[in-house]
């Protein structure tokens, strides 16, 4: 299928990345999965060539790279395993909201140990009492002289154990009304005092994906580490949010594609009553039925990261793109184990893991009723 939007550079770029991860990251992604998190020494690594933010400015250490380059290094991360994400979410939503919002100081500060690695951020929204509903978060940011004292809790935050600085959603205002008047963005850091990590969480899947609780106890930030102006936090994050539910279709997608290819190559060789699992009708009519969905959901996002590198506004269809690909995936698992049969169900098997890691994806960015919710919303509905 052919995609416009890659061209010769990019596939050379995704053809050095994919040997990077075979040497890197492939061999030890059990033992990642058993840790519960992707160790620094990897970040670092995959900065030194060039896979960590491509987009940032090269005046910040940076290749000046369009969305091609992130939609490459999305695919091939998605491909060694979903727990990957973190990648993802440091690359195209955590750091463009300081590229974007931040001001000189912030982004001579920040970026350039973005892009090599030293340096791994998070983005803390979701907290035990709020979850799509952002205006109904709680963590308060209350200003102190030349500081902001904040308190409260996040949760399920991705790179939340291992962030060096994490992007808080908070109230510097808790009386404005509407509340999401009151939302402002604080990059709070490694070190500050009454910032603690809670317990890595314990979840069903994406294991080597580093999730976990922030708790800030009168955490005092410098003032200067708001970004953008205070009580615009919210239309921030919702100008934001389009390449965020636009990289988890992608990623979604790629997984797909990953799964129908372990399948393919399971079923050709496997064998009962006396012929290959290929040969048998039900086999190739489920093999086909998915192929054809995929080849539907890639062709619709295709055209959503064109639309979207032309700088034009496709929030109905990226919310679309989010909650159809999603299902698809959890579709896509379900079918893909049954046809390997009681392997499918072990730990050694990757299916199993595939199972297993895309349960969640129907739930963060946005869960998927909140999608259709928008949509209806903007159908006039």
């Amino acid at each position: 299928m052919k995609r416009p939007f890659l061209k010769e550079e990019h596939e050379i770029f995704r053809e050095s990345l994919q040997k990077f991860l075979a040497k890197e990251a492939a061999p030890f992604y059990q033992q990642w999965e058993q840790d519960k998190q992707v160790p620094r020494s990897f970040w670092k690594k995959a900065g030194e060539q060039g896979f960590l933010c491509p987009q940032v400015d090269e005046k910040y250490g940076g290749l000046n790279a369009d969305f091609g380059y992130s939609v490459v290094i999305s695919e091939e991360f998605e491909k060694i395993g979903t727990a990957m994400t973190g990648f993802g979410l440091h690359n195209d939503i955590v750091i463009p909201y300081i590229e974007t919002y931040g001001n000189a100081e912030q982004k001579n500060r920040w970026l350039p140990k973005a892009t090599t690695g030293e340096m791994i951020s998070a983005i803390a929204m979701t907290e035990p009492g709020a979850g799509s509903d952002l205006a109904a978060v709680k963590t308060t940011a209350i200003r102190d002289g030349d500081d902001y004292i904040i308190n409260g809790e996040k949760t399920f935050i991705t790179n939340g154990h291992s962030a060096d600085l994490a992007v808080v959603v908070c109230k510097t205002d808790p009386k404005a009304y509407p509340p999401h008047k009151g939302i402002s963005l604080i990059v709070v850091e490694r070190g500050t005092p009454g910032f603690k990590r809670g317990k890595k969480l314990n979840k069903v899947g994406q294991h080597a994906n580093d999730t976990s609780e922030l708790i800030f106890e009168d955490a005092r930030v410098p003032a200067a580490n708001l970004l953008g102006e205070e009580g615009k936090g919210f239309y921030y994050l919702m100008n934001q949010l389009q390449q965020e539910r636009l990289m988890v279709a992608i990623q979604t997608v790629a997984g797909i594609e990953r799964m129908l290819d372990l399948t393919i190559d399971y079923v050709r060789e496997r064998e009962a009553f006396g012929r290959r699992i290929s040969k048998f009708q039900n086999t190739q009519f489920k093999l086909a039925e998915l192929n054809t969905e995929l080849s539907i959901g890639r062709t619709f996002v295709d055209r959503l990261v064109e639309e979207h590198m032309a700088g034009e506004e496709i929030v109905d269809e990226v919310s679309m793109a989010k909650w159809w690909t999603t299902d698809l995936a959890q579709k896509a698992a379900v079918e893909c184990m049954q046809l390997f049969g009681g392997f499918g169900y072990m730990e050694e098997y990757e299916i199993a893991r595939r199972y297993r890691d895309v349960a969640v994806t129907s739930i963060y960015a946005g869960t998927n009723e909140i999608m259709k919710n928008i949509i209806a919303k903007n159908m006039g509905l």
